[in-house]
């Protein structure tokens, strides 16, 4: 189990890092338009996205249902934090991510404006919740 925790906790790290860096990059190689706002790297790198949510919130779970049990304070908040926040991004990104992927099409209570923001978000906060995620599998699989 402890191989395991280690090489979730890098993947999830990698995919923290992949979306973080391309969040910064793509505005310099990628000119936005109506037709084609973001660059097609996002159709693979969602998919990454999804599964280091999946595995962030399993984890989460599994971590803080241990920290509920007799943990200081710090890491119950730290573990209620980590599964409450994939939860939020889990919200965010799988409402936007079926939004454009042409099952809610006839969804139109939102703008093309407003998904745009979402995304922001959640690229800005996913990285932060994976890495974390990432680096407490790593350590704890390392201290065990």
């Amino acid at each position: 189990m402890e191989a395991l925790k280690r090489v979730i906790g890098v993947v999830l790290i990698l995919i923290a890092a992949i979306v973080a860096i391309h969040t910064v990059i793509e505005p310099l190689y990628h000119t936005s338009s109506d037709a084609q706002p973001s660059s097609s790297a996002w159709d693979w790198i969602n998919w990454l996205s999804a599964i280091s949510i999946v595995l962030g919130l399993i984890f989460g779970y599994i971590r803080m249902s241990g920290a509920s049990a007799n943990s200081s304070g710090p890491e119950f908040v730290a573990a209620n934090t980590l599964f409450y926040g994939f939860l939020f991004v889990a919200i965010l990104f799988f409402w936007n991510w079926f939004g454009i992927s042409g099952a809610g099409q006839d969804f139109t209570a939102v703008s093309a404006d407003t998904r745009g923001l979402v995304w922001i978000i959640f690229d800005a906060i996913h990285p932060l919740l994976s890495g974390a995620m990432g680096a407490h599998l790593l350590r704890s699989s390392a201290s065990e």
